[in-house]
């Protein structure tokens, strides 16, 4: 496909850039307007407690893999958020749908800008919705390598915010700057005018449920990012690609954050001598089977956040060139026309069209890749000589969009009645009692090198610090 043209970041400018903003006066205009509104949204919605607490953060200065950041510490507010798309791609090619093989598109086709400003709002109500949700984690941290990592996640949601925003400034016109206002009027769970996607509206009040959001729900975000890195218009495609490279920084918080959690839970197993769940919620860890109910929860409802498994918009997207599926390349059909797809409902198998399955292809993805982080889990109880074992949920559990909405099933996937359901419930999704109990856990530490008694120290610090490191100045 060629080799890509080098783009270097311009930190010189009021909006950093690697996008020549300032060829473009109007533009630039435009978003310096935006700026301080998305500041003003900043203080009113981000991080509460710390504006003024030093942080060691990362930034981006550059859009490569390799030596793409630089770390130090900066008081948040003053964090240069910026536009950076990755290195375009010589020659590059649309690579699935009608218009495969032909060169890719460096402005929005006429008869496709509603359904592309449509997806691109969408994907940028997620970043400052997540900020929201977590605004007052910090005010309850395990760490001070903990609270460093969420604000790390913070602001880089703000940066991915910005993404989208220069998209829908120079592609969009009027309609693409009043996008951009709303994206900062709306707000994560306001009755009147809430954030577009349900589970972006959840509150997430602790910090088992940040590490939960951060494994299965940013993880459906790389997934959406990684089937619009495919999008025949080149611009969103460079903007994902980057997004994705920090990312996944915010599965590992994930990934780690409820490995810790496990690894503290066996730890007091062992010392106390049983399994019994109210003997380890004595100690002050967290039983395995309040973990499980937690995973069902937030498993469950991101994988909402792909769609209805049989989807006309999907196939629109895929068919136009809007958005593919995740690593395009490793399918051999990348027209899809008289394809099937046999896909599961409670009437019985059904077999869809492909280009109308879309959304069930990436959710099956998904599901594929949140097992990886299981395995591992697994791993660590077996070795303890625990008999549990942590499943995904079936995808039929618990689900609000789709062919299994209105039918109730238990975990297993086997259909239940509402009746059952609903006495099992507390067995399988977090009870009002076990919201208490975890709350109760949430106490602030923010001594250097000390932890929370419900989680383990991870195994090693950020950028080749020490555990002790004072990640974030909070005096």
């Amino acid at each position: 496909m060629g080799k890509g043209i080098k783009m270097s970041i311009n930190y010189s400018d009021r909006i950093p850039n690697n996008v020549n903003l300032s060829s473009d006066r109007s533009l630039q205009r435009a978003l310096e307007h935006w700026q301080p509104r998305f500041l003003d949204w900043w203080s009113e919605m981000g991080p509460g407690g710390y504006s003024g607490s030093d942080a060691y953060l990362r930034t981006a200065v550059g859009v490569n893999a390799k030596d793409w950041a630089s770390y130090g510490y900066v008081k948040m507010p003053d964090y240069r958020w910026g536009i950076f798309l990755a290195d375009p791609v010589e020659n590059r090619t649309i690579g699935f749908g009608d218009n495969y093989g032909k060169p890719v598109w460096q402005k929005v086709p006429g008869e496709l800008r509603t359904q592309f400003r449509r997806i691109i709002v969408t994907q940028g109500d997620t970043e400052p919705a997540s900020v929201e949700q977590q605004r007052l984690l910090g005010l309850t941290c395990p760490s001070l390598y903990d609270l460093r990592n969420l604000f790390q996640v913070n602001v880089e949601e703000g940066r991915h915010l910005w993404a989208m925003v220069y998209l829908l400034h120079a592609y969009f016109g009027r309609d693409g700057r009043e996008e951009a206002e709303e994206l900062l009027e709306r707000h994560s769970g306001d009755l009147d005018n809430p954030r577009i996607l349900g589970t972006f509206n959840q509150p997430i009040t602790d910090w088992l449920s940040f590490f939960m959001f951060t494994y299965f729900t940013d993880r459906d975000g790389k997934f959406q990012l990684k089937s619009l890195a495919e999008s025949a218009f080149d611009p969103l495609s460079r903007t994902c690609r980057f997004m994705l490279t920090e990312e996944a920084h915010h599965m590992f918080v994930g990934e780690t954050g409820l490995s810790r959690v496990i690894k503290r839970t066996l730890q007091v197993m062992k010392q106390v001598g049983t399994d019994d769940p109210d003997a380890i919620r004595a100690e002050g860890a967290i039983d395995l089977q309040t973990f499980q109910k937690y995973l069902n929860f937030w498993y469950s409802s991101s994988l909402d956040l792909f769609g209805a498994e049989e989807s006309s918009n999907a196939a629109f997207a895929f068919a136009n060139g809007i958005k593919g599926r995740s690593d395009e390349a490793q399918y051999r059909d990348h027209l899809e026309v008289n394809s099937l797809l046999k896909v599961e409902s409670h009437q019985g198998i059904r077999e869809i069209p492909t280009r109308n399955a879309m959304n069930e292809v990436l959710r099956a993805s998904y599901s594929q890749d949140c097992s990886i982080g299981l395995k591992r889990w697994n791993r660590l109880i077996a070795r303890s000589n625990i008999d549990f074992e942590i499943c995904l949920p079936s995808t039929k559990f618990n689900r609000n969009i789709g062919f299994w909405r209105e039918v109730d099933t238990d975990p297993k996937g086997t259909q239940v009645s509402r009746n059952l359901f609903d006495k099992k419930r507390e067995e399988w999704l977090p009870s009002e009692s076990d919201h208490d109990f975890i709350s109760n856990l949430m106490q602030r530490v923010v001594e250097p090198g000390k932890i929370a008694g419900w989680l383990a120290p991870p195994e090693r610090g950020i950028d080749n610090k020490g555990l002790e490191y004072e990640y974030v100045r909070t005096q």
